[in-house]
């Protein structure tokens, strides 16, 4: 098994430094520019790192996923207390002593109003 991931990897390097072996600087007469020949260089590049890096497999795969049951329950026996019914209390009876108190006030601009005010206790 070795062997044969051996052999796509040492291919890919072969073909890598002969590629490098055989390719030329640009020259004057190409009619590139410089950084036209750099764009150039930059995209072989990522080209022949791409298609090293697609001829390996994953360094990591992950697993299948597994599932485990949970442990079973154990059994116990508790007795319940017995609970005794009592009925709530009733809500206590709030009684409001309200009263009304009638004055008259002096507005300036205006005279004398009669108003009404609501006191609680």
């Amino acid at each position: 098994m070795k062997v044969f991931r051996f052999v796509p990897g040492t291919a890919a390097a072969l073909a890598l430094v002969a590629g490098l072996a055989a390719a030329q600087p640009a020259a004057a007469r190409d009619r590139l520019s410089p950084g036209a020949a750099a764009a150039i260089g930059v995209l072989g590049g990522l080209a022949v790192g791409g298609a090293i890096a697609a001829s390996q497999s994953p360094v990591y795969a992950a697993p299948a996923p597994v599932y485990v049951a949970p442990p079973p329950r154990r059994r116990t026996y508790v007795e319940s207390e017995r609970v005794y019914y009592q009925p709530a209390p009733p809500p206590p009876v709030y009684v409001e002593r309200c009263t009304t108190e009638r004055y008259s006030e002096w507005v300036p601009g205006w005279g004398w109003e009669r108003r009404t005010r609501r006191t609680c206790r």
